[in-house]
């Protein structure tokens, strides 16, 4: 986009207290997908697929942390 507008940092809202962000990752393709792990239940919710570690950084930051558990 030769005059686009530039994007805001978007920022994910969750309770850090019961849920914590993670990535999740496919052993098999190597698919990874960003979301929030409950703390509790263990139960993943999916927010965006990730294809990079521009993403990955981009998700951290979206999440207000610098690093992200990955699980398998």
């Amino acid at each position: 986009m030769l005059f686009g507008k530039k994007k805001k940092e978007e920022t994910i809202s969750y309770d850090p207290a019961a849920m914590k962000p993670a990535i999740r990752a496919s052993i098999c393709t190597g698919e990874k997908v960003g979301g929030l792990l409950d703390r509790k239940t263990g139960k993943f919710t999916e927010l965006r697929f990730l294809r990079d570690e521009k993403d990955v950084e981009a998700f951290a930051r979206a999440c207000g942390v610098e690093k992200v558990e990955t699980i398998y």
